[in-house]
């Protein structure tokens, strides 16, 4: 079952790139951002509605689900979009795979979790093996002031990105499900990113062509009530540290459509940074050795 939804999260948002691509245009993306949580967060309501498995939330849950919505459905996107346009794409991709790394940390700090050390290795060589895969990109961008509020940009988004992921483990342990609680997140952070466009005058306009509504469903039901429903529940089955190695995998899926899609030429260098990725990904996934005490065996 983890394998699956493992499979399925790296596979769905691997390509929701090719659906952000489609959503440039008229409407801006911030408020496209809003459409696509606001609509997820409908969906997955009524779902949960109809099949009478929403669950009850009390008042501090209701207040980590506004945390959670603010980390992972606004501020996060938000943060990646501008950072965007300061630094090349490959260079957020590798800032944001070490989300690894950053849950390892903090489930390490905040619910005193073992950092096991196949886990930091192949996480370590993931993060290599990515500046490998973008070297072409990375090597052609100077530093500058810039690079730096990118970078900047792109560090606080994963760090949304990982406290997110804290506080849907956290309801987990709860009890709560990733359905109800990406529900009410998604509609948070809806909401907050809403108020956002209103005070900064983004106007709320709407593209009704098969282009846009196309690659806003996409987004809407793949990439959101399953790709963010199968995610988190892996955070929750198998630690967030494990699960947060989806965001190496992304880009490898990213770059191997677009060698279809869009005539991407593999290189040396990008092949060995696959190699690379995928020797971490063994390494994230081995189970550690347990050594049995000789006192033990003698018994």
């Amino acid at each position: 079952m983890n394998i699956s939804l493992y499979l399925l999260t790296v596979l769905i948002w691997g390509t929701t790139w090719i659906a952000l691509k489609l959503q440039l245009g008229e409407v801006a993306i911030a408020v496209s951002i809003v459409y696509r949580f606001g609509l997820a967060a409908l969906i997955l309501f009524a779902m949960l509605l109809l099949s009478g498995k929403l669950q009850k939330v009390n008042r501090r849950g209701q207040l980590i689900c506004l945390a959670q919505g603010v980390c992972l459905f606004c501020v996060n996107f938000m943060c990646f979009l501008h950072a965007s346009q300061w630094i090349p794409s490959g260079l957020v991709a590798v800032v944001f795979s070490t989300s690894t790394l950053w849950n390892a940390l903090n489930a390490r700090v905040l619910f005193k979790q073992k950092i096991a050390r196949n886990v930091l290795t192949g996480g370590a060589l993931g993060l290599v093996g990515l500046g490998c895969l973008f070297w072409p990109e990375l090597s052609g961008h100077s530093a500058s002031r810039e690079t730096l509020i990118g970078l900047g940009l792109a560090l606080l988004g994963t760090l949304c990105f990982s406290a997110g992921n804290m506080l849907s483990s956290l309801q987990q342990k709860a009890g709560l499900r990733p359905l109800t609680t990406n529900a009410y997140g998604m509609l948070y952070g809806a909401a907050m990113l809403c108020v956002y466009c209103l005070f900064s005058g983004t106007p709320f306009a709407f593209e009704w062509n098969a282009r846009y509504v196309g690659s806003l469903l996409y987004l809407v039901i793949p990439g959101s009530v399953i790709g963010f429903t199968a995610y988190l529940t892996l955070v929750g089955r198998m630690g967030p540290e494990r699960a947060a190695y989806c965001t190496v995998l992304f880009p490898v899926v990213a770059l191997n459509v677009s060698a279809f899609v869009e005539g991407y030429q593999w290189t040396l260098p990008a092949l060995m940074g696959l190699a690379l990725v995928m020797v971490g990904n063994v390494l994230v996934f081995r189970k550690p050795r347990v050594v049995v005490p000789v006192a033990a065996k003698l018994a």
